[in-house]
């Protein structure tokens, strides 16, 4: 069976692609750009908030082993979905909590699991769900960010442990050992 693709931004893609990265069923994750209006735009553009794209990464995976309501309850379960254009320190509407569905089953999955998720909220869900736009990836050093050098960065080293940390804690039967 051919692979299927889940678009997902959930702020830095460093911080989400490494969520992501080890489950099974995961073949890829690619961290790249959508939902703005400039072609090709580079890390600085996006990172300046005025091409409208959200940092975002693209999850191909086998649904005979991982589902797409499996990556969304991971994507709410280790990312704050109630925060308007912010995660953390990072701020702006390319760190936006949005969904870019592929498909119309993908939609509607995507809105049941925005419900599903608003039972573990305290505050409403701001997650957007928005239409399937032109992908670009990152550059090349964004690529397997935390598996090559986020060990060396603070601010990934703040970030990322405590979100794998529930991901081991409510997934760890999803992570590939």
């Amino acid at each position: 069976m051919a692979d299927d693709i889940a678009t997902l931004a959930g702020g830095c893609f460093w911080c989400t692609e490494a969520v992501y990265q080890n489950l099974k069923g995961v073949k890829a994750v690619e961290s790249g750009y959508i939902g703005g209006a400039l072609p090709d735009p580079t890390y600085e553009q996006v990172c300046s908030g005025s091409t409208g794209h959200a940092e975002a990464i693209r999850i191909a995976y086998d649904p005979d082993v991982i589902s797409y309501d499996d990556l969304l309850a991971i994507f709410f379960a280790t990312h704050d979905p109630t925060t308007l254009n912010r995660q953390g320190n990072d701020v702006g509407t390319q760190y936006r909590s949005a969904i870019f569905p592929h498909s119309p089953e993908q939609e509607a999955q995507a809105r049941a699991g925005i419900e599903r998720a608003q039972a573990d909220q305290s505050a409403p869900i701001v997650t957007t769900i928005e239409p399937d736009a032109p992908w670009y990836p990152a550059e090349d050093y964004h690529q397997k960010y935390w598996e090559r050098v986020g060990d060396r960065n603070p601010y990934c080293m703040a970030v990322i442990p405590p979100k794998l940390a529930k991901l081991r804690k409510g997934f760890g039967e999803r992570i590939d050992a």
